[in-house]
């Protein structure tokens, strides 16, 4: 393995970053949806589930889809698959999308076990994800749990064996009303120190996530996770210069999970680290 997410607490999914040797890998059945991108590499690859039997050529942007419960029973790779990242989707994303955004019941929605030669919309979320997690921004959590339900909004449209439609309801919505958004802003600033989601930010304004997060945008001009992260960084700037905490301890008040992660977004942000930012303003760092 050459990365994880295990120690973001991204509660919406998990990410692994693997390469693999050539040879048969273990068979498997997977306790959540799993997503397989080819970041980097070409490889024949063979695998059977589902009894079903696929030989793919795999290249960068292949995708391989195995949903919950699949048992993978041979998976053979002719030349190693040098960088893979692996997208697991746990049960509760897909019923929220479906029940509160797209009105289905899970009951009824089964995903296919599938090979995937491109899919655009899987490698952008790919390309997001990998950025959060080489990139650690103090509303990382938000961020995953968006990108989650829109992967998984994306697979059962696409990928489901049921015939699902989707909702012709984009053109038509609208930003949330200054009521709603009212309420949201007030909740956020009052709970930067926790660890918000979107599903909380919706439930405040009485939406579903999916419905929410791009009512925001609508609203604001900016996503949920972009919002909560100007919200954090002007709240560690006031903190750095008002209270004589470690930095170390505002940058996880801020939602950093390490000093280093919030002192290279704090710069990047402002144009210099914490420490100068308070030495600057008249504060001794620490």
């Amino acid at each position: 393995m050459l990365q994880t997410s295990r120690e973001r607490r991204w509660s919406s999914l998990l990410v692994e970053r693997w390469t693999h040797a050539a040879g048969e890998l273990p068979s498997l059945t997977p306790r959540d949806t799993e997503v397989a991108i080819l970041l980097n590499g070409h490889s024949l690859v063979d695998r059977i589930g589902s009894g079903m039997r696929q030989v793919t050529h795999g290249q960068p942007g292949t995708v391989w889809l195995c949903p919950s419960g699949i048992t993978e029973e041979f998976i053979n790779v002719a030349e190693p698959l040098q960088d893979v990242l692996h997208i697991f989707l746990p049960g509760q994303p897909f019923e929220e999308t479906m029940l509160r955004d797209l009105d289905i019941d899970p009951k009824w929605v089964e995903l296919r076990y599938e090979a995937i030669a491109q899919d655009a919309f899987i490698n952008q979320i790919a390309g997001q994800i990998l950025h959060e997690l080489n990139h650690e921004s103090s509303s990382g959590r938000l961020l995953t749990e968006a990108l989650g339900i829109a992967l998984s909004a994306h697979l059962v449209h696409k990928y489901s064996a049921a015939d699902i439609r989707r909702h012709a309801t984009r053109s038509t919505e609208k930003p949330l009303d200054a009521r709603r958004l009212a309420r949201v802003v007030e909740f956020v600033r009052k709970n930067l120190d926790a660890e918000l989601t979107v599903t909380q930010m919706a439930s405040v304004a009485c939406m579903s996530a999916a419905h929410f997060a791009r009512s925001f945008r609508l609203a604001t001009g900016s996503p949920p996770h972009e919002f909560v992260s100007l919200q954090r960084l002007a709240l560690a700037k006031m903190r750095l210069l008002s209270e004589d905490n470690q930095i170390a301890e505002i940058a996880l008040a801020a939602g950093f999970s390490s000093q280093a992660n919030f002192t290279r977004a704090f710069r990047k942000a402002v144009g210099v680290t914490p420490a100068q930012f308070r030495a600057q303003n008249g504060r001794a760092a620490s």
